[in-house]
């Protein structure tokens, strides 16, 4: 029994429910309503045109059957019908993937911006300068995409080194493209301060943060948040604000400290509280799929952050995803940006297929 069969209740119950809609829009007087069913009408779109395919695929494979038995006769009609037929069948496979992909449950915000932490992990200032290389790494990949990538925190030693850098990256699908990325980063190098030539493993964190559309999702009260205003730190230069500019907000319920020092007071205070319902949003997101996580301990998108996700073997010019067992040997163009899509795109592949085998087991 093939996959779509086992999933054609499914497909079916999608395809009423677009038609339903379809029905609405054309009735609906109502703004707000319009908006939110023609929200859902492009978000089915793409699984009706792929079964459509799908159909017509398989409505052409009877065809085709059809012409191969009427023309038994006819040698050559009949090798014709057959080459047809068996292309057909061939393609058949992967018109279903792609529509049990787009059945398969969709994270809400793959599409959103995002926050970007990084922070230097065990390793000292190596694993400072390792923080920087991810933070310029992702900047140049933002760029890439023609993201917005803004720096709205920075702590870095003066020669390069960052101790945390806070970021908002916002774009269509930033979420959903850099959600892969939350983890433990490890660096394996020979450092410039280093006379005997020994390797040197350091470490960075990095988490990516769903930013929240409007103040809908998180609601934070005056009596829950204590602001503070101070001096910004780090070494200086043009990114550091030499007046009492920085805000510092501390969520009382929570524990959450945010910092915002890049800005005046007032766009720091905007763009702390922006960075605190994203944290907030994020432990809300936790608990909702705490059942979920826990069942796929280890799989792609876990969010855990506590592994180590990717090693940067200098020595080597090798980057290791451990997550997928995937080894490319680009490590300045990973690190430049380009060649970060790569890695990206296994990992969402793999993604994709752990969320179809979740489908297939729950049909």
């Amino acid at each position: 029994m093939s996959d779509l069969t086992r999933l054609e209740r499914r497909l079916g119950q999608a395809l009423e429910r677009f038609e339903r809609i379809e029905a609405r829009l054309g009735a609906a007087t109502d703004g707000a309503e319009i908006v939110k069913l023609g929200q859902e009408h492009a978000e089915l779109k793409p699984l009706i045109d792929a079964v459509a395919a799908l159909n017509a695929k398989k409505a052409e494979v009877a065809s085709l059957e059809a012409m191969l038995r009427d023309s038994a006769g006819d040698k050559e009609m009949a090798t014709l019908a057959e080459e047809e037929l068996n292309a057909a069948k061939e393609a058949l496979p992967a018109l279903e993937k792609t529509a049990l992909l787009l059945l398969a449950p969709k994270d809400k915000d793959e599409n959103a911006s995002a926050i970007l932490e990084i922070r230097a992990g065990t390793g000292g200032e190596e694993a400072a300068l390792f923080a920087g290389d991810l933070l310029r790494m992702y900047q140049r990949y933002a760029s890439i995409r023609r993201w917005k990538f803004e720096l709205e925190s920075l702590s870095d030693t003066g020669i390069g080194g960052v101790k945390e850098a806070i970021a908002t990256v916002t774009g269509t699908g930033v979420f959903g493209r850099l959600k892969f990325e939350s983890g433990v980063h490890r660096v394996q190098r020979v450092p410039e301060t280093e006379a005997g030539g020994r390797i040197h493993t350091s470490a960075a964190t990095v988490a990516v943060l769903p930013q929240p559309e409007g103040d809908v999702d998180i609601v934070v009260q005056d009596k829950d948040i204590r602001i503070d205003t101070m001096r910004a730190s780090g070494a200086g230069g043009q990114h550091v604000n030499k007046t009492d500019s920085a805000v510092r907000i501390l969520h009382i319920p929570t524990g959450i400290i945010v910092v915002s020092q890049m800005k005046s007071q007032h766009q720091n205070r905007v763009q702390a509280m922006t960075v605190l319902k994203a944290k907030l949003y994020e432990l809300e997101r936790d608990k909702r799929d705490a059942a979920r996580a826990a069942e796929r301990k280890g799989q792609i998108g876990s969010g855990d952050r506590s592994e180590r996700i990717r090693t940067y073997n200098f020595p080597q010019g090798r980057v290791t995803d451990h997550r997928i067992n995937l080894t490319v040997y680009n490590l300045p163009e990973v690190l430049e940006g380009s060649a970060l899509d790569p890695l990206l795109d296994a990992l969402a592949a793999e993604d994709q297929a752990q969320k179809l085998a979740a489908l297939e087991d729950d049909a």
